[in-house]
């Protein structure tokens, strides 16, 4: 999700920056490049733990505290479509609606599991939202690739989902233990949802400017999660440090969505900032990931 948005935000932010970024270029499709081999490489890894421990994939979709993570597959699936659709129009649309049927199937089950009782406040986490929202991701691709319809039901549930989702988790946050160190970059995920049910929003339902008003909402949550994660640098690195990507990503791409309504050198400058953070993070997060896989078992 992490490399498929930062490819598809720096395409969406060449018109913003004549001149300075081109798309699809030498900075966009590298970084398409590498999500279509991530998303290859995960899932051979995901079909050989089925096989090998059944049981650990079966904890994946039980254990609330794993649940909501299951959701980043169908939503990079989507989004990786939406890469390779200017190259593979035909190909782009079946992973985008294969990714479309597995986010629906997992909600569903998502939905059950919740209602079976048994989960505890303190082990829900906002990996709940790539789950239960991440249908508000689905537009961006979608509507490039033709799927307006789809992208409207999608886009929906989610968005109706989203500040119920947000609320429930704001107060886990407020009277729960505070989560593990590993896993405090998850809280990074609560900015995807102001900024692209604002960002796909206008784009699905164009004029309506009352969404700006998220997107100014999800600058104020990047200033706060960036000042609550200042000291990041010194948490154990862990799977969950992508959840830093994504969110930013989404972030960016909403502020180049606002830089373009609003030609003015302070949003350029914003959209500009979000986009260079958003990189920097990419990079740093996947040269981590390389390193670590690299580095022989302790």
């Amino acid at each position: 999700m992490g490399l498929a948005g930062l490819g598809l935000t720096s395409r969406a932010a060449a018109p913003v920056f004549p001149g300075v970024l081109k798309a699809p270029a030498y900075f966009t499709e590298p970084w398409t490049a590498a999500a279509v081999i991530a998303l290859l490489v995960l899932v051979t890894a995901y079909a050989v733990k089925l096989s090998r421990n059944p049981r650990a994939v079966r904890e994946d979709f039980t254990d609330p505290a794993l649940l909501g993570f299951c959701g980043a597959l169908p939503v990079g699936m989507t989004l990786v479509a939406g890469g390779i659709g200017p190259y593979l129009p035909g190909a782009a649309s079946a992973l985008w609606w294969a990714g479309c049927a597995l986010l629906a199937a997992f909600q569903v089950w998502g939905v059950v599991r919740l209602l079976m009782g048994g989960v505890e406040l303190a082990r829900l986490n906002a990996g709940w939202f790539i789950l239960m929202v991440g249908g508000i991701v689905v537009p961006g691709p979608g509507l490039a690739l033709g799927h307006a319809e789809a992208s409207h039901f999608f886009f929906g549930v989610s968005a109706s989902v989203a500040p119920v989702l947000a609320a429930l988790l704001l107060y886990r946050a407020a009277v729960a233990a505070p989560l593990p160190e590993a896993l405090r970059p998850t809280w990074f995920i609560l900015l995807v949802p102001p900024s692209l049910i604002y960002a796909n929003g206008l784009a699905l339902f164009p004029g309506f400017q009352p969404l700006e008003n998220l997107y100014f909402l999800a600058l104020l949550l990047a200033g706060a999660l960036l000042v609550y994660a200042r000291g990041f640098l010194r948490w154990p690195f862990a799977p969950a440090w992508w959840s830093f990507t994504f969110p930013l990503d989404a972030l960016a791409y909403a502020s180049v969505r606002y830089a373009q309504d609003h030609p003015s050198p302070l949003w350029r400058a914003v959209a500009g900032a979000t986009l260079l953070l958003a990189t920097l993070t990419v990079v740093l997060v996947l040269w981590r990931t390389l390193r670590s896989a690299a580095s022989p078992p302790a």
